[in-house]
């Protein structure tokens, strides 16, 4: 039995020398910290690793300690960061803020160069339309003493200021019939919130009466001046003369109402109604300035500021006169009404700056825009003294700006004839020496702002178009260029063509009219249809422009914005 066990031992020793190194593999290779050659003792490996447990617990200890409310505060205030990681958003910010600084300035500058525009066309209407009556008037009276040289007994321009100079007259004397007493005290018994609404309904009114108005004046140039060989296709002009009659009539009419409304503003006691009608400024903050703007959009609603301010002046003119008037012409009186008036000014200064400034900003727009609308503007008043002009100054005014001087006039005329009496000698003698210096003055307004207005349409690089003839094309299609081969100089015709006269063409000769099918100084030239085509990708964010030159103050825009 021992031999057996004896025997049997090697065996099982044997065998199980292999099943033992197969097991201690398996052991090691399960156990990390097991025993193999070339491994250091299991004992030793295992304290190691308890250390580093221990020392990972001990870390975790400690940075749950050191997590308190004073290590929090203590990174928030002396945490860092670094603006130039984004130094194109942070300068775009920063440029943003130098046009909103710019605005006022660049804007001041339009309104005052339009301001002065509105008052050329105004002082026209008092001081060079009635001689050019008196010229137009004499050539048909004596026309038969020189015998009839050409098919027209007065030339177009002369039709023109003849209808204008009867306009005048006949709407002067049909206002002798409304009572102006009586529309003060019908309105003074009103409510200030009934006054309030009748100011807004007013100010709808007069841009409605403008956008129709000189749609009629232009109608009925047009049919009085309209060569007699075409097939006639208008109504006539006796018609027309007497809806343009209408029009400046009721025009008129609404201007006196709105002149009551703020004389009554000023006489308030306490000024109630004064501070409403000018908190309806700020409102118009609201009604444009959270809407799409482009740049046409923009120099639309620019033209309309102008021609809101200047009537605005006129209408504070006229209470002046009336308030004058009822107090004697008590000088003291004046400085009375003096803060009223600045108040009101400030107010709509105010109110113009602070709604461009947000409406470029929220449209991306930069301030240089202002010089470019200046430039369109000179570009009107340029091209209007030219040999091929093809309207007259003020109404070149009216269309781009909707101001129209004749009902303005009309109701002026009106109130300073019956607010000043003429008595006596002296008192003519005034008169005169008083319209002599009116066309004195509306002479060197119109010298200085030519003299501005070349400056700016050179310094637009503008000149071209007033030279270039437009070749033949029918509507819809943009006319082509054709080279020049010898152009004069651009200064010399500049020169010449606002001091020479204009000159009769034949009906068969296309007129030189200033036309221009895309937005030539505000996004790419005419021609250039590869150029175009291939900067389409940078431009896909831009929509489709009209040239500034051919949007007036009508122009009806998907984005129309009064």
């Amino acid at each position: 039995m021992a031999g057996v066990g004896d025997a049997a031992a090697p065996g099982e020793g044997g065998g199980g020398g292999a099943d033992g190194r197969e097991r201690d593999g398996r052991g090691q290779a399960e156990q990390p910290g097991g025993s193999g050659p070339g491994s250091p003792p299991a004992p030793q490996h295992t304290e190691t690793l308890g250390f580093y447990e221990s020392d990972r617990r001990r870390e975790r200890r400690c940075s749950r300690a050191e997590l308190s409310l004073l290590r929090f505060l203590s990174a928030e205030l002396t945490r860092g960061y670094f603006l130039e990681h984004n130094e194109a958003k942070y300068t775009e910010r920063r440029e943003r803020v130098y046009t909103c600084m710019r605005i006022p300035r660049e804007l001041e500058k339009l309104m005052v160069f339009g301001i002065f525009l509105c008052l050329d066309a105004f002082l026209y209407v008092f001081t060079l339309l009635p001689l050019r009556v008196f010229l137009a008037l004499f050539r048909l009276f004596t026309l038969p003493c020189y015998g009839l040289r050409d098919r027209r007994l007065l030339q177009p321009a002369q039709v023109c200021d003849i209808l204008k100079g009867v306009l005048l007259v006949i709407c002067y004397f049909m206002m002798h019939y409304v009572d102006y007493s009586m529309m003060y005290h019908l309105i003074r018994g009103q409510s200030v919130i009934k006054l309030y609404i009748i100011y807004n309904m007013l100010e709808v009114a007069d841009r409605l009466f403008s956008s129709f108005g000189q749609d009629i004046l232009d109608a009925l140039y047009w049919t009085a001046t309209e060569p007699k060989e075409r097939k006639r296709a208008h109504i006539g002009v006796i018609p027309h003369f007497f809806m343009a009659v209408l029009y400046v009539f009721l025009h008129a009419i609404l201007i006196m109402v709105q002149a009551t409304t703020l004389n009554v503003a000023f006489n308030s006691h306490n000024k109630s109604l004064l501070t409403i009608m000018m908190s309806n400024n700020f409102v118009e903050i609201k009604g444009s300035v959270f809407k799409k703007f482009e740049k046409n959009n923009l120099f639309q609603m620019s033209n309309s500021d102008i021609k809101e301010r200047f009537t605005n002046y006129v209408l504070l003119l006229i209470v002046c006169l009336r308030n004058m008037e009822q107090f004697s012409w008590n000088p003291d009186h004046l400085w009375v009404l003096f803060p009223d008036v600045c108040m009101v000014i400030a107010s709509e200064i105010a109110v113009d700056i602070v709604k461009h400034a947000f409406i470029t900003k929220f449209n991306d727009i930069t301030a240089d825009v202002y010089s470019e609308y200046r430039a369109s503007l000179a570009f009107d008043l340029v091209s209007s003294r030219q040999k091929n002009a093809y309207t007259d100054y003020s109404d070149s005014v009216a269309r781009r700006m909707g101001f129209i001087p004749l009902p303005l006039a009309v109701l002026l005329i009106r109130v300073v004839t019956s607010s000043i009496k003429v008595q006596g000698i002296l008192s003519y003698a005034c008169v005169i020496l008083f319209y002599f210096g009116l066309i004195t003055l509306k002479v060197l307004n119109s010298i200085v702002l030519l003299g501005k207005s070349c400056q700016y349409v050179k310094k637009a690089k503008m000149e071209e178009k007033l030279f270039n003839r437009p070749p033949t094309s029918t509507p819809g299609k943009p006319p082509s260029k054709s080279p020049s081969k010898c152009k004069p100089s651009q200064e010399e015709n500049l020169s010449a063509s606002v001091t020479s006269q204009p000159t009769h063409q034949k009906e068969n000769v296309i007129p030189l009219l200033v036309t221009s099918n895309s937005d030539q100084f505000l996004t790419t030239p005419d021609g250039d249809e590869k150029d175009i085509t291939q900067e389409n990708s940078e431009l896909k964010h831009r929509s489709s422009k009209k040239d500034l030159l051919e949007i007036d103050r009508f122009t009806i825009c998907g984005n129309r914005i009064d």
